[in-house]
């Protein structure tokens, strides 16, 4: 016997689903993105004793901001 859902009971359905993927999205995307020292933090410590400029593939020039403002002399 097939349950068809109506009235109420849809809303309350629709919505525990909904509800479900926000909460499965929260500590994945909107929380390090309200949150990000911590993680820049965690990022540092990994990149600790890294040298870029010698693991950069091609002798290409390492990753920088391409919106960063120069400062001029």
């Amino acid at each position: 016997m097939a349950v068809i859902l109506k009235g109420w009971r849809y809303g309350l359905f629709i919505g525990g689903i909904v509800g479900f993927i926000g909460a499965a999205l929260y500590p994945i995307i909107i929380y390090p993105m309200m949150n990000p020292e911590k993680y820049r933090r965690m990022q540092e410590e990994a990149r600790a004793g890294i040298d870029r400029q010698k693991i950069q593939p091609g002798n290409m020039k390492i990753w920088s901001d391409p919106f960063d403002r120069k400062v001029e002399k």
